[in-house]
């Protein structure tokens, strides 16, 4: 596998051209030597990643996929502006080289920044790294803490001020988040109407407003070879806005699989956070509010909607493959993770304080029998 996190062979129809690239970061003023050898990383099914090797420099390209649409969904200059914003502040961000809005070059918008050399956490760690349990304990608690930092810095002193819409942060995420199931249901999946209905009727105030990744998990963070429970970079800041710290990291925990967990939902993980010395679900809120300061009425909210959020990008997925918008033979069991979400949401609101009277009769035998299961 290997200790560095590289790239490797581009994959058929994602291919770049080099050469008008390379021109282009000539004219940047970018003064690259040598002949390029360029590789495509392949995680991440969202935005294309490559890397372009110089005698000299050491790139990162980020673009978004062919046919793209929507730029809101791929926006290459927001994601390009808030690195370049934090670069001062939060100095874990890759240092941004340039942003190319002219798509005469490849055909969309793409920016261009510095590879950090490092260790990508991803569900295996490599081989080669053999950490002990009190240093994977330390890893979680570093990675908990990058993302406090983060929580913790004024945006107000930054060129940020303007990312997100303020107030009603809380609101505004459940009813977009509830208003795209409904859209993309399909005939085999729930209704998830119970869930919907509770998240609802429980939306707290913002607890505060400060810059949240909203895509926070170890498999976007590069940690330093020579120090491995040190976190030297953080990556994918396509969705990060100014919102409510709390629904971070309550949608950061919808991707924490514990080592306890189902056999499905062991499937589905994408980060170590099953080794020996990680934090529980639990261990994570507890050291999170701890360290904050923050003290919710009702944390089940938070990882309930995180839960119901996953779900729903879950089923986005879906909904392309069940209506043929896609062919990828990875999406047609994805129906079956969406009811795994929902019966897990459906505990967490049991496990929690709630008022019986104001759940519809006809949900509440549903609940005890998932709850007694």
């Amino acid at each position: 596998m290997g200790l560095i996190d590289v790239g490797g062979q581009v994959r058929e129809g994602e291919e770049l051209n080099t050469i008008a690239i390379e021109n282009w970061l000539k004219a940047q003023g970018v003064d690259l030597q040598g002949q390029v050898k360029l590789t495509q990383y392949s995680g991440g099914a969202s935005n294309w990643t490559y890397r372009l090797e110089y005698d000299n420099y050491d790139l990162i390209l980020r673009r978004p996929p062919n046919g793209t649409k929507a730029k809101s969904a791929h926006d290459m200059v927001r994601e390009y502006r808030i690195q370049k914003a934090l670069a001062n502040v939060y100095p874990v961000v890759p240092e941004m080289v340039a942003l190319c809005q002219d798509e005469s070059i490849i055909g969309c918008d793409f920016y261009v920044m510095k590879r950090i050399e490092g260790i990508i956490p991803r569900a295996k760690l490599p081989i080669e790294l053999e950490l002990s349990e009190a240093q994977v304990n330390q890893l979680c608690r570093n990675s908990i803490d990058k993302l406090i930092e983060l929580h913790q810095i004024d945006y107000l002193k930054t060129d940020l001020a303007d990312l997100g819409k303020g107030e009603g942060y809380c609101q505004r995420q459940v009813l977009g988040w509830d208003a795209r199931y409904e859209k993309a249901k399909t005939i085999n999946v729930p209704s998830f109407h119970l869930v919907r209905e509770w998240l609802k009727a429980y939306i707290p105030q913002d607890s505060k407003n400060c810059l949240i990744h909203n895509d926070w998990r170890m498999d976007n963070l590069i940690l330093d070879p020579q120090a491995p429970t040190e976190v030297i970079g953080v990556l994918d800041w396509e969705m990060a806005t100014i919102g409510d710290p709390l629904m971070d990291l309550g949608c950061s925990l919808a991707y924490w699989v514990e080592a306890t967990d189902s056999t499905l939902f062991k499937s589905t993980r994408r980060q170590p956070t099953h080794l020996a010395g990680m934090f529980s679900r639990k261990e994570v809120v507890e050291y999170y509010l701890e360290k904050t300061g923050l003290k919710p009425d009702n944390w089940a909210f938070y990882e309930v909607f995180g839960m119901f959020r996953l779900a729903v990008i879950a089923q986005q997925i879906y909904y392309r493959y069940f209506n043929g918008q896609t062919n990828n033979p990875a999406f047609k069991d994805f129906w079956i993770l969406v009811h795994a979400l929902h019966i897990r949401a459906l505990k967490l609101i049991g496990q929690h304080t709630w008022d019986e009277s104001e759940i519809p009769e006809k949900y509440r035998e549903i609940l005890k029998g998932i709850l007694k299961s």
